[in-house]
């Protein structure tokens, strides 16, 4: 499809998958994603309580054309690696781990150091670049349609999403089956259907990256509050969504 196919058919489906409503809504989107497309549809996972939402959802659609696929930064929380073992194992799946080119991380941190991050914005943003935006890059060669767990309701930085957008920069179809649904919402089908998840989220943890740009938040605190608290909550994003 040209880029312009790909604009008119994401500006359609949305609209089409909006009246839909929340939970049909998403169901439907995530069959028309796996029945179109088959494997080059496929979930960038951070192994969120919404990112395996959408993995049960998935493999209860369609297992076979099921594929998801996460970032291994090299600074993950061990809670987070166990849990890619019991994802796997619960539902029968093999999830694809991208990682970063060591030269440039040596190179980054030989120039920069090792917690870099703390510096500054830039430094930040260089870190997340290195080990983050470059594999997704890689892991998303072939991909037509990109699947995220992203919700509305979780940041100010993805209030305006639509369920179906075209991602210019990765040139893919971007789909959000989950935008319409609260956090709650989220828990209550976790819970509901028995769904592996980040034991750190018992522990104050609602949002979960890397361990040292993630701390657990307080009662009150926004869901996104413990990622990269030190910066302004309107640009805290690693570049992943917001390009």
């Amino acid at each position: 499809m040209t880029q312009e196919e790909k604009i008119a058919l994401a500006a359609a489906k949305n609209a089409e998958l909006l009246a839909l409503g929340r939970e049909e809504g998403t169901q439907a989107a995530i069959r028309w994603a796996l029945g179109t497309f088959g494997r080059r549809a496929a979930l960038s996972s951070s192994l969120s309580l919404e990112d395996q939402t959408v993995t049960q959802l998935m493999v209860a659609a369609d297992k076979e054309d099921t594929r998801v696929f996460t970032l291994d930064t090299g600074r993950q929380f061990p809670e987070t690696y166990e849990l890619i073992d019991r994802t796997e194992m619960t539902y029968g799946i093999r999830i694809e781990v991208f990682f970063p080119d060591f030269r440039k991380v040596q190179e980054m941190v030989r120039e920069h150091g090792i917690n870099l991050f703390y510096d500054s914005i830039e430094l930040r943003h260089l870190c997340c670049g290195i080990r983050k935006i470059e594999p997704l890059k890689r892991a998303l060669n072939g991909v037509e349609v990109w699947i995220t767990g992203l919700r509305r309701s979780q940041s100010v930085t993805r209030a305006h999403m639509q369920m179906v957008e075209y991602d210019a920069d990765d040139d893919v179809l971007k789909l959000n089956p989950l935008l319409l649904w609260s956090e709650q919402d989220v828990k209550d089908y976790v819970r509901a259907n028995a769904i592996p998840y980040n034991k750190l989220h018992d522990q104050g943890f609602p949002s979960i990256g890397c361990q040292p740009c993630t701390r657990a938040v307080r009662p009150g605190e926004d869901v996104r509050a413990g990622r990269w608290w030190w910066e302004d909550p309107d640009k805290r994003e690693c570049g992943l969504h917001a390009r």
